[in-house]
């Protein structure tokens, strides 16, 4: 079974652009049922997955599997959020920020496209920073959907547009959540790890692995929560 993944930081650690109480709805109440409800969903199947993303993979265009794959994949797109952003303020570096200028024109070009694609984005649903081979790109994603299912694309960053992300803090002003959002929050250097890995330099960013009945389970992949 999934279980939730905690929190790399305190829950007031992005205060003010995402408040305490946000994310303790956010990650302890939205999160959760995803996780309770994607594992209710593999046992009622009898399924035993070895990670995340097969389970994802597996759903995706089945449309006796279409809870499944919304379950699934928002408890991903959940624990991918929370390692995208930092306590701390960041800026990208390296061959991320080469790459940032030469596809954008610079951090604040992106920042434009970024809030622009987020603001615009009609619904719920997801906008992220990818790396398709060396080129970045800003594209979004509906409700549960994500990267997974999109070939050749490798995820650095997302921002959540679901209301419950931003509602509490923002009201409906997604645009100033994005804003403030993109100004304090990104996790610049996983970012970075995960655009040298969509290069062939490390590896990409997976989901912690089920854990079994009994407690102990495959070796969970958290190395990039801590951040």
């Amino acid at each position: 079974m999934f279980e939730l993944p905690p929190l790399p930081y305190d829950h007031a650690a992005l205060e003010p652009v995402i408040g305490r109480a946000t994310m303790h709805l956010h990650h302890e109440k939205h999160h959760q049922k995803y996780v309770d409800t994607t594992n209710q969903l593999l046992g009622e199947q009898g399924a035993r997955p070895t990670s995340l993303e097969d389970v994802i993979r597996e759903a995706a265009g089945k449309a006796d599997a279409r809870k499944l794959f919304n379950n699934a994949a928002q408890l991903w797109n959940h624990t991918f959020f929370w390692t995208c952003m930092s306590a701390k303020a960041q800026t990208p570096t390296d061959g991320l920020a080469e790459a940032i200028d030469r596809d954008f024109g610079g951090l604040a070009d992106l920042k434009a496209k970024f809030v622009e694609l987020g603001a615009a984005h009609f619904g719920s649903g997801w906008v992220w920073l990818a790396a398709e081979g060396q080129t970045l790109r800003v594209v979004d994603t509906h409700d549960g959907d994500d990267l997974l299912t999109h070939q050749g694309l490798t995820p650095l960053f997302v921002c959540d547009l679901w209301e419950h992300a931003y509602y509490l803090d923002h009201k409906n002003d997604r645009q100033a959540f994005l804003e403030a959002w993109f100004d304090a929050l990104p996790n610049w250097a996983f970012a970075g790890d995960q655009y040298a890995a969509a290069r062939g330099d490390g590896e990409i960013w997976r989901h912690p692995d089920p854990v079994s009945s009994s407690g102990t389970g495959a070796a969970e992949k958290r190395s990039n929560l801590g951040r």
